[in-house]
């Protein structure tokens, strides 16, 4: 078994040139390196603590997907941005191949390490006769699919990466002889699917309250769903860029990622949902309707009658006893928990590192009343993207991008101009879902749709900090504006949002920070991420469907149907009727045109899944980054002052927020000491192999 150990250290990249395999790798974090595997696997408490090791790897702020920014800034693509040091590094692609910045090298070491980790566990897991059948069954359950997640945060990162043998590599053989090629995208692909399809096998459906961080037979196949579908996506089936399917090549020439489409590979994918579909264990998150006079919980938003029938129906057939609001706000703010969450598939629990989500809700709070740095913000685009509470489009969406490659479709702007008007105190009957302190608001924020409010600190919102100490002369519910003379306005020497448009998703009534000590987030809600949830599981099976042009026969993951798989409108519809009827908004009109269909499906990624780490990497596998990266970045003008507000609205570009795409920014790239370490390794287009 220790053979098995020195084998693994070098494949993973870890330098054994410096640091002596067998001490690094007896897992000296644990046991004295007299401690042998044969012990640790013969023991059932160290065998646990091994296996608890993946997911302390798992949970390291490098592997993060819903985070702040500093270590990894998946976050923030076109949709979102931060104002303080870092963001033009980011944006330009700065994280570097070489150097002192050596993210890129901490991503894949840890990766690898989770991999290596598991890989152990796996080999040695059946020397242990202290764990019953039933419990070594659901370990080795856990260590497949935190292999797999590995595989695939490595995968989702750099493109195609090696996949090192289960069993090792012969560590007696020449240092040249053991060196890893990458794999291909669709070999590391099918791997983590095979990978995972072990791990439901033996996986429980459900865990108890303690265990809720620990994967389930639904987070296996969910997880699946989104590595299918990315197989499926433009970038990784027959429509690669030449650029980069030049550059993604091993050192033979063989090509990384295939040339040719294949439609199977979304009828793969949109199975691979449906397999969560058919568990019926999952459902959205609903609040119901209560009536309220609270400020900080509003009467229900009553979304307007329908050309269907979801505003008479009771849920989950309609809205007319849900609260579509609540329903979303509290389904990230902490207000439910993940045990009680029937949406939630899994999450890695409220403590991620040091920039889970507390920290970057710390960041969104305001400076002047929530203690916070009011600096993460939101861009116009996205801004824009959420509907009207009819279901039709903003006044002047995406104008300013009107002709761009990629906004020629009449569907993906709007030519009527922004509106600048600010609502008055008698005209707040007419916008309830401004809450009684509306007034000074701009109409272009007012009876939009209820995810809008859930998600958006539009100038002269109100944050409610029920958790203010009074003591500290700090208050509650207070309406704060963006105006250049507001205290969270534009000041030198200070953060600022750079758009005028702040963030509400994560945040809880109660949470507030405090402006006297640093980090400080003890007066917030726990939250839990929400690495995967149902709405997006619906959001892949609507998307596969959609490029069908055939019929197709998978079958299930366990082999027990087989699934007629098509574009069919009815289960479109099964997909896509869910998430319009939590959000309170009207069905979609497009289901049998399938382009106007994908566009409306991208926008609804971009809205519900918003700030969730999905639209940095949307962009890519669809190919749009080239396009949305790439356009210039808008907002309000924050230079204006409050006596101004028309100037104030008028979106302008964003000078402070640099946007570029270049070739290098389709991957991460592969750090120079990996290359350095393995022969057989081939760098990322646009990035620079070791001299």
């Amino acid at each position: 078994m220790k053979k098995v150990i020195l084998i693994l250290c070098f494949a993973l990249g870890m330098s054994f040139m410096f640091v002596g395999c067998a001490d690094y790798l007896d897992s000296d974090y644990i046991f004295d390196e007299r401690t042998s595997i044969e012990d640790v696997f013969q023991d059932k408490d160290y065998t646990n603590r091994w296996l608890a090791q993946g997911y302390i790897y798992l949970g390291n702020q490098y592997l993060q997907e819903i985070c702040s920014k500093k270590n990894v800034a998946f976050n923030y693509a076109d949709d979102m941005y931060y104002g303080d040091y870092g963001y033009a590094s980011w944006k330009s692609g700065s994280y570097t191949e070489d150097g002192w910045n050596k993210n890129s090298l901490y991503i894949w070491q840890v990766g690898y390490r989770g991999i290596r980790q598991m890989s152990i566990f796996l080999n040695n897991i059946d020397i242990n006769k202290e764990l019953t059948v039933e419990e070594a069954n659901d370990m080795k359950g856990q260590a497949h699919f935190l292999r797999a997640y590995f595989y695939w945060l490595l995968v989702r990162t750099f493109g195609p990466v090696p996949i090192v043998p289960d069993e090792g590599i012969d560590y007696t053989k020449e240092y040249d002889e053991i060196a890893q090629p990458r794999s291909s995208y669709d070999e590391c692909a099918n791997y983590i699917s095979n990978e995972l399809v072990k791990a439901a096998t033996i996986l429980p459906m459900t865990r108890g309250v303690q265990d809720i961080t620990r994967p389930t037979r639904g987070a296996a196949l969910a997880l699946r769903s989104r590595v299918l579908l990315y197989t499926a996506s433009p970038l990784f089936n027959g429509k690669t860029p030449a650029e980069v399917l030049a550059a993604m090549v091993d050192k033979k020439g063989n090509p990384l990622i295939s040339s040719t489409y294949d439609e199977s590979k979304w009828a793969k994918a949109a199975a691979a949902a449906r397999d969560v579909m058919e568990l019926g264990k999952y459902n959205l998150y609903v609040a119901y309707k209560r009536e309220s006079n609270d400020i900080a919980y509003p009467t229900t938003i009553t979304p307007p009658n329908d050309k269907g029938d979801f505003h008479s129906n009771q849920w989950p057939n309609g809205w007319a006893d849900i609260d579509p609001f609540e329903s979303y706000r509290s389904l990230f703010n902490g207000s439910v928990t993940a045990y009680e969450n029937p949406e939630l598939i899994f999450t890695r629990g409220s403590n991620q590192a040091n920039e889970g989500i507390n920290i970057m809700v710390l960041h969104q709070l305001p400076r002047s009343k929530g203690g916070g740095y009011n600096c993460h913000g939101m861009t116009q685009k996205q801004c824009d993207a959420y509907y009207m509470k009819d279901g039709s489009d903003c006044p002047g969406m995406n104008s300013m991008y009107q002709g761009r490659k990629g906004y020629t479709e009449p569907s993906r702007f709007n030519t009527n101009p922004y509106t600048t008007n600010l609502v008055s105190t008698a005209e707040l009957a007419n916008y309830p879902e401004l809450g009684p302190s509306g007034a000074k608001v701009s109409k272009q924020y007012a009876s939009r749709e209820p995810r809008f409010y859930a998600s958006v600190a539009y100038n002269g919102s109100v944050w409610n900090f029920l958790n203010a100490d009074s003591g500290k002369k700090e208050e509650t519910n207070v309406q704060l504006f963006y105006y250049r003379n507001s205290p969270d306005g534009y000041q030198i020497g200070t953060y600022w949002l750079n758009t005028g448009i702040g963030i509400k998703k994560f945040v809880h009534p109660d949470d507030i920070g405090d402006a006297e000590k640093s980090y400080d987030v003890s007066r917030m809600h726990a939250k839990a991420t929400t690495e995967i949830r149902y709405a997006e599981v619906l959001l892949i099976y609507a998307e596969a469907l959609n490029e069908l042009t055939g019929q197709h026969e998978i079958p299930s993951w366990d082999g027990s149907q087989v699934y007629q798989i098509k574009r069919d409108v009815d289960e479109l519809k099964k997909a896509i009727q869910p998430i319009c009827i939590r959000a309170g908004l009207p069905d979609y009109e497009v289901y049998d045109d399938p382009k106007e269909f994908r566009i409306k499906l991208k926008r609804e990624r971009q809205i519900e899944l918003f700030a969730e780490g999905h639209r940095y990497f949307d962009l890519r596998r669809w190919c749009d980054a080239p396009a949305e990266e790439s356009a210039p970045t808008y907002g309000c003008n924050v230079y204006s002052m409050s006596n101004n507000t028309t100037s104030f609205y008028t979106p302008v570009e964003a000078t402070s927020l640099p946007s570029i795409f270049t070739t290098k920014m389709w991957f991460w790239p592969i750090h120079h000491d990996e290359l350095k370490r393995n022969k057989e390794l081939t760098q990322n287009p646009g990035w620079t192999d070791p001299e």
